[in-house]
Formats: C-alpha cells, structure tokens, sequence
C-alpha cells in the first residue's frame, strides 16, 4: 500500500498536537451539539501478501495493490466542549460498497483472484478547532470500525472436462468488523440560521489481517517450504474527502 496517505495522516496527528498545546482561548456561546449527512468520494486501497510464496511459487513476500474508487454517504453528530482549549467530540457512520479486487496473486497463471470489499465504516474522534474570521478550521484523530470482506478464490481445471472449478483448500471467504485508527482535517462555514457547511479530508487505516489458504497442508508453502496451511496477510485504508451538512443546536 502506498505509504503517502499515511505520511499525511501522521503530518495530521502530528499538526493535531501542536495546535492542541498551543495558547488558545474558549470562545463563550459556541458550546453545543451538531447532527448532520454527509457524501463522500472515497478510495478503498488493499495489499495482499504471499509471505512464504504459496501462490506465485517460489517468491517469499510477493503483495499486490489493489483498489477501488467510490462514493459513501452517512450521518454524523457531536458536541464542542468550551474550555481552556476548545475540544470537540464526533460519531459518524458511512455507509456504500467498494469492491476492490487484483488476479496478480499469482502473475504466471492468473488463477487466483483476491477480493477486499467495505460495507460500512464508523468513527468516534476526538479534535481542537480555531475559528478563522467566519470560518472554522479543525482537526481529529480517534478510533475507527469497518465491515470487511476478504477473500482469495483458486481456480482449478478438470483434466476430464478442462472445465474450471473452485478449490476450497486454496479459497477463502472471511467476513469481519475490523478496529483502526482515523485522522482528518476540514473547515466549516455558517450558512443561514443554524446551519454549517462542512468540507473535511480523513485516512482510515484497519491495519493487517492474516488468512490461511492449503487448509489440508498437502501442498508446499513455496518452492522449499513445509507441507503446512500457507498464510495470506492482508492491509486494508481508506482516504475520503466529504462535504456535509451540519444543524448546529444550543446557542
């Protein structure tokens, strides 16, 4: 997985800290809580890893790239906290489907197909915020939720009928909600009465998850390796950038 999107996600946390330590003063009447919708264009990015070289024989660590671009739609809510440094607290829940999937497991043959898909997404962040004239800029970093469908399916072929089947010692299928870590930025701008318009960039990243192919251990994992279940690991991110439209309550 490219390692930009996590550069700035770090420049993020990192641009967080400093702003939340730095002298900043409450601003009376602004405490309250906000509902709203959002749409997002978002980038779904996986690699998949061949740690002992089962599928593409022979060669330990090979990982492909895959992804898939779309667009989630979902709610959110929160709370600012006045206090010697302004803080916010924010929920919010995405919802849409992206699929991303790579046959470059094994290069050669091209007979395995590895599948990421996001179903949902949720967040719950904790951020600083300044207003700048009008406008308010902030930041927020927190802990991140996601439903997730991994899968790698192996195509064998019938020397009678040379017809294709799926071999279920060399497939899987696993269905999970996955824990991480987010961090974004955004501004927002008051509209007519108590509403906010919202425009917000965020990296979601759920880490690493491992899977086991050659169940029976018939087979090698790789050229010299053991008769044993073979492991694929998995990393799954996502980027987004959404516009939302926020209803401010209280003061």
């Amino acid at each position: 997985m490219e390692s930009s999107p996590r550069r700035a996600a770090a420049a993020t946390l990192a641009a967080l800290a400093a702003w939340a330590f730095a002298p900043a003063h409450a601003e009376p009447g602004r405490a309250g809580a906000w509902a709203g919708v959002f749409a997002a264009a978002a980038r779904w990015d996986s690699r998949i890893v061949d740690p002992d070289g089962f599928a593409n024989w022979g060669n330990p660590g090979h990982s492909v790239d895959y992804r898939d671009s779309g667009a989630l739609g979902g709610v959110l809510a929160g709370m600012r906290f006045d206090a010697p440094i302004p803080f916010r607290i924010e929920l919010d829940a995405a919802f849409g489907r992206l699929s991303a999937a790579t046959d470059r497991l094994d290069p050669a043959v091209g007979d395995e197909t590895a599948v990421s898909e996001l179903r949902w997404t949720a967040s719950a962040r904790v951020g600083v915020e300044r207003a700048v004239g009008p406008a308010t800029l902030f930041a927020a970093a927190g802990l991140a939720a996601a439903r997730i469908e991994t899968s790698v399916t192996d195509l064998d072929r019938d020397l009678e009928t040379l017809e294709f089947y799926v071999d279920p010692d060399d497939s899987f299928r696993d269905r999970a909600t996955r824990l991480g870590w987010t961090a974004g930025a955004g501004i927002e701008a008051p509209l007519d009465g108590p509403w906010t318009l919202r425009l917000e960039g965020g990296y979601m990243d759920f880490g690493r998850s491992r899977h086991m192919a050659n169940r029976s251990g018939d087979n090698r994992c790789g050229r010299d390796g053991p008769r044993r279940p073979c492991p694929y690991v998995v990393d799954t991110a996502l980027g987004f950038v959404r516009v939302a439209l926020v209803r401010r309550f209280g003061p």
